[in-house]
């Protein structure tokens, strides 16, 4: 069980970290203040590493990873391209990114409460993901 576990868990933080880079490349042509871009960038590369450890021990369990939801990211993309045409501006785009956030921290919350019998290693990149993504939210707090 904790085998099963622990590679459920990792396949969702690896749909999660792709998905959250994915957000991220979505807005930053359209950022105009230097700080956002330098708070999005900076955890588009700590995901990037996450991302890459995460990838790491699921090789060791033979498992390929898991990609966020096709039709998921596709409404993501959708919801991203059409607030920003209506209202393009650093606001705008924090207001996406807190939203992808929390989505994501309730989300990755409620996978480390599903699959209790993970190994603690699994179980501490979940949080140190989460981590990421609070910190993302309160950064965009100065642009809301």
């Amino acid at each position: 069980m904790i085998e099963k576990d622990t590679v459920k868990l990792l396949r969702e933080c690896d749909a999660g970290v792709k998905m959250g880079v994915s957000s991220i490349d979505d807005v930053l042509d359209y950022v105009e203040a230097r700080p956002l871009r330098d708070a999005l960038n900076e955890c588009r590369k700590e995901h990037l590493q996450l991302g890459e450890e995460i990838r790491g021990e699921l090789h060791r369990y033979q498992d390929e990873g898991k990609d966020p939801n096709p039709m998921v990211k596709a409404m993501s993309w959708v919801k991203t391209k059409a607030d920003l045409l209506v209202h393009e501006s650093d606001s705008t785009i924090a207001d996406l990114m807190t939203d992808g956030c929390n989505m994501g921290v309730k989300s990755l919350n409620r996978y480390l409460n599903q699959y209790k019998a993970a190994d603690e290693r699994s179980k501490d990149i979940t949080k140190r993901l989460i981590n990421q993504e609070q910190e993302l939210a309160f950064q965009m707090r100065g642009y809301l």
